[in-house]
């Protein structure tokens, strides 16, 4: 199973997330991102686990899961409406004190990011942190089971980044440009693919 970690510095903490998805903390880059990581041609894909990291008005920060292969009797639609309901959906369903199913397959909770990370680390996941410093991924061995962590277009921010220095997280690249984040995804996706990981 892949994992990855979508992180939005200004992403909505609650379910009037609006029709403006500019304007709702690049809400628009989320859900694209979710796309993106469930889909290819055809088939939705089974080995994705997506962790969705909120950080924006009115009540962050949240955590939400996606693991759609846990809810075999229902498929994520694909359209960027169906997503956006399901993500406003989750965030009505929050309930503080606890990481509450939503669905199968579908939590959401209050969660600090370092804590998520630490809680991966302690599960003995190989993090990677996309980063146009990094490793080159084509050169890179790749464990099984990888975490992979991309920020919005604001990036992770200093202070996070900071946290992260004292874990065991892998930088890597995928190249000399600088993408949208579901491009990079793509990119990630494919190496994957490629690896049989």
């Amino acid at each position: 199973m892949r994992e990855f970690i979508y992180y939005s510095k200004n992403g909505r903490t609650s379910g009037n997330i609006g029709t403006d998805l500019m304007k709702a903390g690049r809400m628009d880059i989320a859900l694209q991102f979710v796309i993106m990581s469930f889909y290819i041609s055809n088939e939705m894909r089974d080995n994705v686990k997506l962790h969705l990291h909120f950080n924006g008005s009115p009540d962050p920060p949240k955590h939400l899961e996606l693991n759609p292969s846990e809810d075999i009797d229902n498929e994520l639609a694909i359209s960027k409406k169906n997503v956006l309901g399901l993500i406003k959906k989750m965030l009505y369903k929050y309930k503080p004190g606890k990481k509450n199913q939503v669905f199968p397959g579908y939590y959401v909770e209050k969660k600090e990011f370092s804590d998520l990370l630490d809680e991966l680390e302690e599960s003995h996941k190989t993090i990677y942190l996309l980063d146009k410093n990094g490793e080159d991924i084509r050169e890179i061995e790749i464990c099984d089971n990888p975490v992979f962590i991309f920020g919005d277009h604001d990036g992770i921010p200093k202070n996070e980044l900071k946290n992260m220095r004292k874990m065991k997280i892998k930088k890597v690249s995928v190249g000399n440009c600088v993408y949208f984040a579901s491009q990079t995804l793509t990119i990630v996706q494919n190496e994957l693919d490629r690896r049989g990981i």
